[in-house]
């Protein structure tokens, strides 16, 4: 199969099939013949849309026609199993939602096509969207295509592997705690949680807590990061989250009128951290520093005040079992272990749950006060690289902790709602990717965008992909 069509980016096949130099249905069919060859080692696909062939047919008629087109036309993209897909399988990774179809697409969903995209399939995820590792009983556990062996992440594990593998250019997943940012770092693609509400997120389940949930792009690349979000954010008159224009920016753009200031840091209440890690994290502060970004090592008092990890559990375990409890009642046989530890664990009272909330707007005025002297923050996106499967401890520099401290460095950032961005700059000394984080003051995407495109032209693992 033609590997410069299953790894090019959507950008890119996005202006060869505009300028005809390639035809829609070709690099559908080169998309569909990868699937054909890896998933069965991957796992990362669980539905592939109906007649994605024709929908190229008529893209290419279109093209010929003179028809105008959308910056999109004609280029496949996945989505993961939470987000509603018309017609297509929307099944949430659970045996209770098997078989359903639903008559409308997502907000995103219906964007991506508007600006000329083809869902091409849907992609694993565990089940609900609620654990950091893709595994359900419907549809079994996804890969990591760098290692078989080791996980590539959840939530949106199925899409960060198709991605990664040459299945997908492009794709949607939605991020409560760690769930675009997390998969994209274990499998050496970028993803986007940019701020609360700029991409609404009408028809994509769990909305449970509400103030948490993002919906966001993954990719191989930052330029497909920066084109989805533009066709993705903007009001939608349903998402009461979504209410800021899509034209507002409160970042610097891309030609700053003066140096770049970036804060740096791999310790101030992240809990113990790799050392390949920090060292990567260091790596790209001083790529950055040769560009003329002015950086600087920094710490947060208030990540060690207040644990994030802590108010995060204490906050959304009050908010989602009500939730999940109907959704699951009289279906008790058919819940994955995850859910089932979740409903059987102790109820948050109401003192904490207020005092969980006190602590996260203490978090939102420490960054509001750190971007005032700073416009971006890089830190690690995990503690560790794609670990083995179904591990429930880790041991970091010596130090014990358990799975859950692998959201220790993206929770603040949907705690908060600020806009954060991973993508790969570095290797583990056993082959798996080491990516960074990027995070920016509220509704400046373009900030951390110009950030890691600078740091993407300087990437020592650019152009990497996995052997399958």
């Amino acid at each position: 199969m033609p590997t410069d069509l299953i790894y090019s980016d959507a950008s890119e096949l996005a202006e060869l099939i505009r300028d005809r130099k390639v035809s829609s249905v070709e690099v559908v069919q080169a998309h569909l013949d990868r699937i054909e060859d890896t998933d069965p080692k991957v796992n990362a696909i669980v539905t592939l849309a109906d007649g994605v062939l024709e929908a190229a047919k008529t893209a290419d008629e279109a093209l010929a026609a003179g028809v105008e087109v959308g910056p999109l036309h004609g280029v496949p993209f996945t989505v993961k199993d939470s987000f509603d897909t018309a017609g297509v399988l929307t099944q949430r990774g659970s045996p209770i939602f098997e078989g359903r179809i639903p008559d409308a697409d997502a907000t995103s969903v219906a964007r991506m096509k508007h600006a000329g995209a083809i869902l091409l399939a849907k992609t694993n995820l565990p089940e609900f969207s609620y654990s950091t590792e893709s595994d359900n009983l419907l549809t079994g556990r996804t890969n990591n295509p760098w290692n078989l062996d080791r996980t590539p992440g959840g939530s949106s594990g199925g899409e960060s592997a198709a991605i990664a593998a040459g299945m997908s250019p492009l794709g949607l997943g939605s991020d409560l705690a760690i769930s675009v940012r997390g998969p994209a770092a274990h499998t050496g693609i970028v993803a986007l949680k940019a701020t609360h509400g700029r991409i609404p997120m009408t028809g994509v389940w769990p909305r449970v807590p509400r103030r948490d949930w993002h919906a966001g792009p993954m990719a191989r690349t930052i330029r497909d990061l920066a084109l989805a979000y533009s066709v993705l954010s903007g009001p939608d008159g349903a998402d009461g989250f979504a209410t800021v224009p899509r034209e507002f920016d409160a970042g610097l753009g891309a030609s700053p009128d003066r140096p770049v200031r970036l804060g740096w840091l791999t310790d101030s209440g992240l809990g113990p951290i790799d050392s390949e890690v920090a060292a990567t994290v260091q790596k790209a502060a001083e790529a950055l520093q040769s560009t003329g970004v002015l950086t600087e090592a920094v710490n947060i008092p208030a990540l060690e005040r207040d644990n994030p990890l802590d108010l995060f559990y204490r906050q959304h375990v009050m908010e989602v079992k009500p939730s999940f409890r109907d959704v699951t009642a009289g279906h008790e046989d058919q819940m994955a272990t995850v859910s089932q530890r979740m409903l059987a664990g102790p109820d948050t009272s109401v003192r904490d749950y207020v005092l969980a909330e006190q602590g996260i707007e203490r978090l939102r005025d420490a960054f509001a006060e750190y971007f005032q002297q700073y416009d971006a923050l890089l830190l690690p996106v995990l503690p560790i690289p794609a670990h083995e499967h179904g591990l429930t401890r880790f041991t970091i520099n010596g130090q014990t902790v358990n799975a859950a401290h692998i959201q220790t460095a993206t929770i603040p950032f949907n705690l908060t709602g600020l806009p954060a961005l991973s993508m790969r700059f570095g290797t583990s000394s056993d082959g798996m990717p080491i990516g960074v984080q990027l995070a920016a003051n509220w509704h400046a995407e373009s900030t951390i965008l110009h950030i890691a495109s600078l740091l993407e032209s300087l990437s020592p693992v650019r152009n990497e992909h996995p052997t399958l």
